[in-house]
């Protein structure tokens, strides 16, 4: 078996499972925010009182915080309420960060376990061996409820990943590379797992980035085996008591690709489609009215430093509003103490609390008719960022932040 269906197996309490199998599994977190809790709530009620496990769910307030519309605060005021009145310990609601980066951090997040969100990139938690991904409400309120849900088992597709990142060539190049070859429903409802030397060496940051990205081609799960890095992040936090599972060298995949990033230029994926790939070089010289630098796909300290050392010394474009926003309140005070705000304040950059920010197209950062935005995030569909006649490019950081100083689309190599 491969580890997703080593993960699925031992959750089903089977020896073994097969791609395409009905299954019910234990799950071992579960994962809601303040847009999707209030539905997941509303259904829990009409088929129970009390959850299976407070101390196995986790609610946090990350898609409107501070709440900007009357409608978003009454979503913070129906989670609070529930989670006090279940006994819901880890609750979070004072911009503690993006739930995806959230997780790991407090270290919720163990190699080998069943994580499931009311969010599409939970898939994030792939990066650490686990088997996570999303669902609706309604299947997660059957699991506030249970403590279980089903599967189909999903079938595999191995994405080997070899060479050396150049500089300013980033996991987020690597995975746009590869959404670009799959296509956004390439792999739908497969799993994706990562292999080969470029994903061996890859710090935790990057490997969060390429799971987190998994769902652009459809895939159910994005899934690494821990490395190092993955293992040193779990003892700096205190995380024990877990398997580090690993797929049979002989397990055969449905679907195999090779990617070679010794020569990669910088990936953009261009509107409206995540899959809509090219190289930087076809769309040098795009004028942008907004950078984004942040969310749950690029917003931790590896990528605010990469930032850094663009904008150190430079200043954004005057026709340009540049904003970033660490993905979490750890990240936010490291960059603190580093000196990265003052290197962004200092370029005329606006760093806002911890969040999705621009990345909900609601909250902050809207575009107009007619704005182009280059963005760090992970979906640039139609509308998705404000006026469904702007457009939003998707790029690494240091893409993003060059970018911001020029006013236009540039590559960071020079």
């Amino acid at each position: 078996m491969n580890i997703t269906e080593k993960i699925l197996a031992k959750g089903a309490n089977k020896k073994t499972v097969n791609p395409g199998e009905i299954i019910e599994v234990d799950v071992d977190l579960a994962m809601s925010h303040d847009g999707t809790s209030p539905p997941t709530i509303n259904t829990f009620k009409k088929i129970s009182d009390k959850v299976w496990d407070p101390d196995k769910i986790v609610i946090i307030c990350d898609h409107t915080v501070p709440p900007n519309t009357i409608g978003s605060a009454e979503f913070h005021k129906v989670t609070r309420k529930f989670a006090r009145e279940q006994g819901i310990k880890k609750y979070f609601n004072h911009g503690e960060g993006i739930c995806h980066q959230v997780l790991p951090e407090f270290g919720f997040i163990k190699p080998g376990s069943i994580v499931v969100g009311a969010d599409s990139h939970t898939c994030t938690h792939g990066a650490f061996g686990a088997f996570a991904t999303g669902m609706g409400a309604t299947d997660m309120a059957f699991v506030f409820a249970t403590g279980k849900t089903w599967f189909r088992v999903p079938e595999a597709f191995k994405i080997n990943v070899e060479g050396k990142l150049g500089k300013y060539i980033t996991a987020k190049d690597v995975i746009l590379n590869i959404i670009g070859e799959i296509g956004t429903f390439g792999a739908t409802y497969k799993t994706l797992e990562f292999q080969g030397s470029t994903i061996e060496q890859m710090d935790v940051s990057g490997r969060m980035t390429m799971c987190n990205m998994a769902i652009e081609s459809g895939a159910k799960n994005g899934i690494m085996e821990p490395n190092k890095a993955i293992l040193q992040y779990l003892q700096d936090r205190n995380v024990k008591s877990f398997d580090v599972v690993k797929s049979d060298k002989d397990y055969v995949y449905e679907k195999e690709y090779e990617f070679q990033v010794d020569d990669m230029e910088p990936q953009i994926a261009c509107p409206h489609n995540v899959d809509n790939v090219e190289n930087i070089s076809k769309v040098e010289g795009k004028t942008i009215n907004q950078a984004f630098i942040g969310s749950c796909t690029n917003g931790r300290l590896e990528d605010l430093v990469q930032a850094g050392e663009v904008l150190k010394g430079k200043k954004v474009h005057e026709d340009v509003r540049l904003i970033i926003i660490p993905a979490s309140a750890e990240i936010y005070r490291q960059a603190l103490h580093n000196g990265l705000i003052d290197t962004f304040m200092d370029s005329g950059a606006i760093i806002c609390n911890p969040g999705c920010g621009p990345c909900l197209g609601g909250h902050m950062g809207v575009l107009g008719s007619k704005e182009v935005c280059i963005a760090t995030t992970n979906r640039n569909f139609l509308g998705r960022m404000g006026d469904p006649e702007s457009e939003v490019f998707l790029a690494n950081p240091a893409v993003v932040a060059v970018s911001a100083i020029y006013g236009e689309i540039k590559d960071p190599r020079g």
